[in-house]
Parts: C-alpha cells; structure tokens; sequence
C-alpha cells in the first residue's frame, strides 16, 4: 500500500480515537458509555459493549505507525492479542443486536432489517471471507481486516441507531464526525477482501 494512503489512514484513526472522547448522542461519548456514567444513572452492560469497540482506533493507530516508522508491520505476539481483542469486541456487537433480533427494543420493519444488516452483515462477511482466503493475505493485513470489521460494526449500528437522538449539534457532534470516518474506513476493508478474494499476497506493505 502507498505510503501517502497509510498517512491518510493513519489520520483518519486518530481522528476516530478523538471520537472515542467526543458526545455521540444524548451528550454521551462511548468513554461515557464505557465507564456508565449515562444520563439518568442507566449505565449497564449495553452501554459498555456499544461503547468499548470505539477503543480499537488505538490498536489501529499502533498498527499505522509500525507500517510508517517501524521495520515491521506488527509482530507476532501483538498480532494474537489483536485478533482476541477484535473477536471480542465482535461478540460484543453481537450481543448489543440481541434486543434488536429478539423484538425486545421496540424497532420494526426497516429500522430492526438496517440495524441487523449494519452489525451482523458487515461481521457475517468479513468473518467468511477470513475464514476462507485469510492465508491469501499478509497477517497484518489479515489483523487490519478483522479490526476494521469489529470497528464498522458497532459504529454503523450506533450511526443508525441514535440518527435521529435528540439535542443539537453540540450534544453529539461525535456522531458526525464518526458519520465521516466511517466511510475511508469501509473503503480500506473493502479493499482488503478484495485482496483475499483475488488472492494477492502483500507481505511485507500494510
């Protein structure tokens, strides 16, 4: 991958670790949601898994710089810890889904089918291409793919569940800006599985 497209990468993570930090919705950041302090005392375990995937622009930022300033893209050890977090954070989303798959929050029709394909889509076809072409890609791209898919997941189905929460643009200005992150960060994953799926091997280049 061009260097200048790790650079612009690079930035669009840090960017997402400042969303991490800023209000999404109902003046409520995911380090709000992580740590349960959300309006009316209703912090519980839903707040913690919607706002814990935020947190992977870390790891991403970590892999960007390796690929920029590093003699190599990731390591072994790192590349195992990243895969755990990743899972995790992919059954996380999972779980979130479960009101939604068992009628229990109150959507129908188009809402429930947008969140069930934002989460479960993106993590279903991400998981399959993984599972059956990962060997034709290069392990940090491989690390790439599965942190971009866990990341996506939980931020499209937060997009679409609190587009329409109330309060003005200085109570969620977070959503915008994720709104904007997301989609360089859907291009790059899109890309990878292309590369899976064309069988291009890039060993060293993240």
């Amino acid at each position: 991958m061009p260097v200048w497209v790790n650079v612009v990468l690079l930035l669009v993570w840090l960017a997402a670790g400042v969303v991490a930090f800023l209000p999404a919705a109902y003046s409520t950041s995911p380090w709000n949601a992580v740590t349960l302090n959300v309006p009316g005392n209703q912090g519980n375990w839903w707040h913690f898994l919607v706002g814990a995937p935020f947190f992977l622009a870390y790891p991403m930022i970590w892999l960007r710089l390796r690929a920029l300033f590093g003699a190599r893209p990731s390591t072994a050890g790192g590349r195992k810890a990243l895969w755990v977090v990743a899972g995790l954070s992919a059954v996380g989303t999972l779980l979130v889904e479960t009101p939604f798959m068992l009628h229990l929050a109150g959507t129908r029709g188009w809402p429930r089918l947008s969140m069930l394909t934002a989460g479960l889509g993106i993590v279903a076809v991400s998981a399959a291409i993984l599972a059956t072409r990962r060997r034709r890609l290069a392990p940090t791209r491989a690390c790439l793919a599965a942190l971009n898919t866990a990341y996506l997941a939980n931020a499209a189905l937060c997009l679409i569940v609190y587009a329409g929460s109330p309060g003005d643009f200085s109570t969620r200005y977070g959503w915008t800006v994720a709104m904007v992150l997301v989609w360089p960060m859907a291009a790059e994953l899109v890309w990878i599985w292309g590369e899976a799926l064309r069988g291009t091997r890039e060993m060293v280049a993240v």
